[in-house]
């Protein structure tokens, strides 16, 4: 089951693009947006992750800290992110662990993982979560929304 407002992040450790382990909880005091992708390079996930980047100092603004999942391998991570210039992480979920944990569902007889992004607060609680398979964009309005709504509060 998705996780539901309210839940705590799962605990989880993925490499980054630069292998690196990044232990989610060490995040933990900062607003968080994490966005499942299906895979690198193709078109809506290119426009998505762009997107994130292009408004990544809003996000940091914001004090929040972003993340790309996939179950693509670092190697396909770090030319991804070296060809389009992202510079936030993109983890490494190749055994589709994390995608479980965070109760995320594939279609297409397993093969297209949803387009998802989740917004926790400081504490780690979800406070958002946005779905939306065809329109990358959005999810980089409703995640600064949602960290907007919170910072006002």
């Amino acid at each position: 089951m998705t996780l539901q407002i309210g839940d705590l992040i799962p605990e989880f450790t993925l490499a980054d693009q630069d292998n690196q382990e990044v232990a989610i909880r060490d995040y933990i005091g900062r607003p968080l947006v994490i966005f499942f992708y299906p895979k690198d390079d193709t078109p809506v996930c290119t426009i998505e992750a762009c997107s994130f980047e292009a408004n990544y100092n809003e996000f940091k603004n914001l004090d929040a800290e972003v993340f790309g999942i996939s179950a693509d391998s670092i190697k396909s991570h770090k030319r991804f992110a070296t060809k389009h210039g992202l510079t936030f992480k993109l983890l490494s979920d190749s055994q589709k662990e994390v995608e479980q944990l965070f109760g995320i569902k594939r279609n297409l007889f397993g093969l297209l993982l949803e387009r998802i992004t989740f917004i926790f607060d400081r504490e780690g609680r979800l406070l958002h979560r946005f779905q939306s398979q065809f329109n990358g964009k959005k999810h980089i309005k409703e995640a600064l929304a949602a960290l907007q709504d919170s910072a006002d509060q």
